[in-house]
C-alpha cells in the first residue's frame, strides 16, 4: 500500500510579505535611532553642557516626550513581527543548532546571535527606556550619577555590545535580504559592518568612562 509523503506547504501571501515589508522598515528606523542615540549621548566627551544642551533641546520641543513612546511601540512591534520567524520551542531550537553546526555558515550564525540578542534588548531595552523617560529631565550628572552608582555599569556593559551586535548585524542583513547586498559586494560590505559595529561600541565605552569620571 502506497503511502503518500508529500509535505503541503502553504506558499506565502501578501500578508506575509506586507509584515516582512513592515519589519524592515521598523528596522531601519531603529537601526537609525540607536546610531543617532548613541552620537547624541557621546556629546558628554564633549563637556557635560553639550549633552545637557541637546538633552533640553529635545525636551523643550517635545522630541524626547513624544518620541520616546513612539520608539517604544516601533522596538515592541519590530520584535512581534520578527519573533513570527524566531523558533521558541525546544525542539525547534535543537534543530536550527543541529542545522547551524552542520551547514558552517556565517550568515546563518549571524541570525541566531541577533535572534538571541533581540531576546536580552527586549529585556533590558525596556528598562532603560523606562528608567530614562520616568526621570525626566535628562542631563550628564544624572545620567553620571547613575552609572556610578554601580549596577548601571554593569547593565550598560552588557547592553551595548547587545545592541550593537543586532543593530550591525540587522544592517548587513537588511541589504542581503533587500538585494541591496549582492555576491559580488558581500565581503565588503560584511567587513565595513564590523568595523562600523566596532566603532560604536568603542564610542560607547569611551562614553561610558566620562560618565565615570564626570563630577556629580
Amino acid at each position: 500500500m502506497a503511502i503518500d509523503t508529500t509535505i503541503y506547504v502553504r506558499s506565502p501571501g501578501v500578508g506575509s510579505a506586507l509584515f516582512d515589508w513592515i519589519q524592515m522598515l521598523t528596522g531601519v528606523g531603529l537601526i537609525t535611532f540607536m546610531w543617532s542615540h548613541m552620537i547624541l549621548v557621546a556629546s558628554v566627551n564633549l563637556g557635560a553642557g553639550a549633552m545637557d544642551t541637546l538633552a533640553h533641546f529635545l525636551e523643550a520641543t517635545y522630541m524626547a516626550q513624544v518620541g520616546g513612546p513612539l520608539i517604544g511601540a516601533t522596538f515592541l512591534l519590530h520584535f512581534i513581527l520578527a519573533a513570527r520567524k524566531v523558533p521558541f520551542r525546544a525542539e525547534q531550537q535543537s534543530t536550527i543548532w543541529k542545522h547551524a553546526r552542520t551547514l558552517h555558515h556565517l550568515d546563518t550564525w549571524l541570525w541566531l546571535i541577533q535572534a538571541g540578542t533581540a531576546m536580552v534588548i527586549l529585556i533590558m531595552g525596556s528598562i532603560h527606556m523606562w528608567t530614562v523617560l520616568t526621570d525626566l529631565p535628562i542631563t550628564a550628572a544624572k545620567s553620571a550619577a547613575r552609572i556610578q552608582g554601580g549596577f548601571w555599569l554593569v547593565f550598560y556593559l552588557i547592553l551595548l555590545p547587545m545592541v550593537e551586535l543586532h543593530v550591525g548585524i540587522g544592517f548587513y542583513r537588511i541589504g542581503v535580504k533587500w538585494g541591496f547586498i549582492k555576491r559580488s559586494n558581500r565581503k565588503g560590505l560584511k567587513r565595513f559592518e564590523n568595523i562600523l559595529t566596532g566603532i560604536f561600541i568603542l564610542i560607547g565605552l569611551i562614553t561610558l568612562i566620562r560618565f565615570m569620571t564626570l563630577p556629580v
